[in-house]
């Protein structure tokens, strides 16, 4: 009986050893269902990013679960219950899906792909300047205004003179009333008495001559006037005359005589011909330095001495002239009132040198005078006439204040003065700005009234 009981007890331990292994084999084949439905459940994008790090990550450096390392393989169905872990292998770049992130690029230096397309943003930054750029431009050649002829700057120069004449013509009869308002007008002007007189009388007589009943008939006439009165003092400046031709030039303080040496210098190298300036002005501080500025910007020589005696620099000049074969010498001289005696003694000693240098020279005297100084510039005028012998003035200003009848004053000989030639007349400060005086331009501008 014990023999029974001990084979149904072995029996027994078999069928649990049976029982156990069973287990053993069902939890084994449970496991490998979970391990594929997990595989099978991962997305493919999650997979090529896992693929594309594992470039970048050494072997040995590989690390995590068990899920997250078959995550990036194929897995296969396990031979048997026992097989080793799965091979690790990268699975191919999805194709259907871009990615949103950019790829990284292995190297020393992994920058991403999307770094150059900040270029297109900068040529589009740029575009828009250059466009903004070609606006501007475009508007400022819209509003730059075109430049001013000789004539209509003259016109704007002398506009205060022309209207007050161009008024007196406009609806009246042609009468004593209009001769009256003429008188009065011309006198305003600097006209002088003894060039107003002369100047109504002739109109008077064309008027009765031709029967002119209109007024505007009557301006007309009074512009051909003045322009014959104006005509003795026009005359052309002999450059060719002589070689070197010496010009010396003089004037009272802020006439502006340094600045119109350097138009005429520009003027003279327009005609093809060399020229040199004489620093003559050793009184006014900085008048040296002027001169050598407009020197610097012709390109013309400047014979100059600091402190040193006008008389000795002006010598020095014509020879230096003399042996460079300029054609122009110019002189310039310290500015000065007709009433300092002494100065004047000075400027009469300096031409006194200056034919010593060169026989017959100065060959030229030039006044500089203000256009705006009225009447008082035939008392400068008929003072430096006395003391150096004047050829040829130089009117300036006459885009100012200026009324512009002084030059009529100056064509009939008020207050004893010498009808002097009238070479070149200024309005403004540009180069050009210095033009030969015109007797008939000079008459229609200053009667033109706008």
């Amino acid at each position: 009986m014990f023999r029974f009981f001990r084979r149904r007890k072995k029996q027994e331990q078999i069928e649990e050893q049976q029982d156990v292994a069973q287990e053993l084999q069902e939890k084994s084949s449970e496991f490998s269902d979970e391990s594929v439905d997990s595989v099978e459940s991962v997305e493919p994008a999650e997979s090529v990013e896992l693929a594309d790090s594992a470039q970048l990550i050494e072997p040995d450096e590989l690390s995590g679960s068990a899920e997250s390392v078959r995550a990036t393989t194929p897995v296969s169905e396990p031979d048997s219950e026992l097989d080793a872990a799965p091979k690790i292998k990268a699975e191919p770049e999805a194709e259907s899906e871009p990615k949103a992130e950019p790829k990284l690029k292995t190297g020393p230096h992994r920058q991403p792909e999307s770094a150059p397309q900040a270029a297109p943003a900068e040529a589009l930054e740029a575009e828009v300047i250059a466009t903004e750029a070609v606006d501007i431009t475009e508007k400022t050649e819209a509003t730059e205004k075109p430049k001013r002829s000789w004539f209509s700057r003259l016109r704007s120069g002398l506009a205060r003179t022309g209207q007050s004449i161009s008024s007196i013509f406009v609806g009246v009869p042609v009468d004593e009333d209009l001769f009256e308002e003429l008188e009065t007008a011309l006198i305003m002007a600097d006209a002088g008495m003894e060039a107003t007189d002369a100047l109504l009388s002739e109109l008077r007589a064309r008027v009765r001559k031709d029967r002119l009943t209109d007024a505007g008939q009557v301006k007309e006439a009074l512009q051909e006037i003045l322009a014959e009165h104006l005509a003795p003092l026009e005359k052309a400046f002999p450059l060719d005359a002589h070689h070197p031709l010496v010009v010396m030039i003089a004037g009272v303080n802020g006439a502006g005589k340094t600045t119109s040496i350097g138009k005429l210098a520009k003027t003279f190298q327009a005609q093809d011909a060399s020229v040199l300036l004489a620093a003559g002005d050793t009184f006014r501080a900085a008048a040296r330095e002027q001169l050598i500025e407009w020197g610097e910007r012709n390109n013309v020589a400047v014979i100059a001495q600091e402190g040193g005696d006008p008389a000795a620099v002006s010598y020095d000049a014509v020879h230096a002239a003399q042996a460079r074969d300029i054609d122009v010498v110019m002189v310039d001289t310290a500015g000065r009132l007709p009433t300092q005696l002494h100065l004047m003694d000075e400027l009469k000693k300096i031409r006194r040198v200056v034919g010593k240098a060169y026989e017959g020279s100065p060959h030229e005297v030039l006044l500089v005078v203000d256009g705006n100084t009225g009447q008082n510039a035939l008392a400068q005028i008929r003072a430096f006439d006395e003391a150096i012998e004047l050829t040829g003035l130089i009117v300036t200003k006459l885009d100012g204040t200026a009324r512009g009848g002084i030059l009529a004053a100056v064509a009939s000989g008020t207050q004893g003065v010498r009808p002097v030639p009238v070479y070149w007349i200024g309005v403004g400060e540009g180069v050009d700005d210095l033009q030969p005086f015109d007797a008939q331009e000079f008459a229609a501008a200053l009667l033109a009234g706008d």
